[in-house]
């Protein structure tokens, strides 16, 4: 395992030159220092099957699997880089670190594949790119594993990346439609170990609720509130996990009716809704995805609870669609007849059949999660839309209702709320297990829960 010289180091236009003889300086008089916890990740007890299974689809056959490179956010500044899930999934590393690194299941015979990673190790102290490289330098960004440290930790062979660029082609995951769709259906399915990590974000996501609503007051003395329910919510997923799984959608009043409210810009007023989708990512990257809409005054209106309860009413009817062997469409069919018939009950349709309720439902009632919020997004339609559901698979339930403020479809006193109730569940043996049921979903329940945290 011979570490390769690196190439010149990524430096900018206002670093400092050096001179030969500080050069040679900072390349000598280093100590020896292994990499603290450089141990064997838990996932590396699971994911040999994992490969076992990717393995047999594809005999004979070279796959490539990318962890993803770095993106500039702007000028020297990269995005925070995150590995490709189906990297994640294969390998058990999730870190910064991963940048462009590789797993290659190298052919072994007709029917297995070896697994092999092409890793960046860790700067070498020969030269001056470990206190000079901006991008991947030791002193700039931190250690990496050397490549023994690597292997302990996977149970994987690791070679330097720049072996890499040797091999004949193969199947990439990142261009190849057939691989990515196989690496997806292989996740639709989730072990012990991952079900249990699922658990995990949803516990800390529950936390991040519980933060939010004890910060409210605060958040609605503020210009921004959206911001500052944002940046309380992010501060307990960076403190617990990696992070958020997704951009947090805090959005209240009429913000609500956008599905995928992001800019968390506008102001809380103590008279409207608060509708807060949002999930903590693990370290392992298992992201939760939850839900709750909430009176910002602790306590809902009239009509914001009229509206509140047929949405609950629509989510207790798709949890109540799941099951081994339905169809995965089943239980946002359940909902949504509920929310038509509920919405012919105001008389703002004139019947319940067909489909003009999705004026007010916009999109479907829930998907696949684990590693990404949006799971398997590369599996075909028979295994997942219009597959059947199966022991093992987690995903959320999350019928909405979107009143826009302009639609003259709409009662003056309906328009502008908009509200959504999502959960995580996994399917078991006979039904569903609600991974997210620490959080209160009825009205008294929410009141209830608003009401002690916001008083402590």
């Amino acid at each position: 395992m011979t570490e390769t010289v690196p190439a010149a180091p990524r430096t900018v236009s206002h670093d400092l030159p050096l001179t030969p003889e500080l050069e040679r300086f900072l390349a000598r008089g280093w100590a020896a220092t292994p990499l603290p916890g450089a141990l064997r990740l838990p996932a590396a007890d699971v994911t040999p099957a994992r490969r076992e299974r990717l393995s047999a689809r594809f005999p004979g056959e070279r796959l490539v699997v990318p962890a993803g490179g770095l993106t500039v956010r702007s000028n020297d500044c990269d995005h925070r880089f995150r590995p490709h899930s189906a990297y994640a999934w294969l390998t058990g590393l999730t870190g910064e670190d991963q940048a462009g690194h590789v797993l290659v299941l190298e052919p072994d015979g007709p029917h297995r594949h070896e697994a092999v990673l092409y890793v960046r190790p860790r700067s070498p102290r020969t030269d001056t790119g470990f206190c000079r490289d901006r991008r991947y330098g030791e002193f700039w960004v931190g250690r990496r594993p050397d490549l023994a440290e690597a292997e302990r930790m996977t149970g994987i062979r690791c070679v330097h990346l720049d072996g890499f660029g040797a091999l004949p082609p193969g199947r990439d995951a990142a261009t190849d439609v057939q691989l990515a769709s196989v690496l997806s259906e292989l996740r639709l399915v989730k072990d012990a170990w991952e079900v249990a990590q699922l658990q995990l974000a949803v516990d800390h996501t529950t936390a991040g609720f519980e933060d939010v609503v004890r910060a409210l007051p605060r958040a609605l003395a503020h210009p921004r509130g959206e911001r500052w329910v944002e940046g309380v919510f992010g501060l307990r997923a960076r403190a617990e996990g990696n992070g958020t799984g997704y951009e947090t959608i805090a959005a209240a009043g009429a913000h609500a009716c956008v599905l995928h409210w992001i800019r968390n810009d506008g102001p809380l007023d103590a008279g409207q809704l608060l509708l807060l989708d949002a999930g903590v990512e693990t370290d392992t990257l298992y992201t939760a995805d939850i839900t709750r809409t909430l009176p910002l005054s602790g306590r809902f209106s009239p009509v914001q609870r009229q509206v509140y309860e047929l949405v609950l009413a629509a989510q207790e009817a798709g949890i109540a669609a799941l099951r081994p062997g339905a169809r995965f469409r089943d239980f946002h069919r359940a909902a949504m007849r509920v929310i038509a018939e509920g919405l012919t009950a105001w008389g703002v349709l004139k019947s319940p059949e067909g489909d003009f309720h999705r004026r007010y439902t916009l999109c479907s009632s829930g998907h696949m999660l684990g590693l990404d919020v949006h799971d398997c997004a590369q599996a075909r339609a028979g295994a997942y839309l219009d597959g059947v559901l199966a022991e093992g698979q987690v995903l959320t339930v999350e019928p909405g209702l979107y009143l826009q403020p302009d639609d003259e479809t709409l009662p003056p006193d309906l328009r502008g709320i908009g509200v959504r109730i999502e959960d995580d569940l996994v399917i078991t043996a006979d039904g569903a297990r609600l991974l997210s049921g620490a959080l209160p979903r009825t009205p008294e329940a929410v009141e209830a829960w608003m009401g002690e945290l916001m008083e402590g």
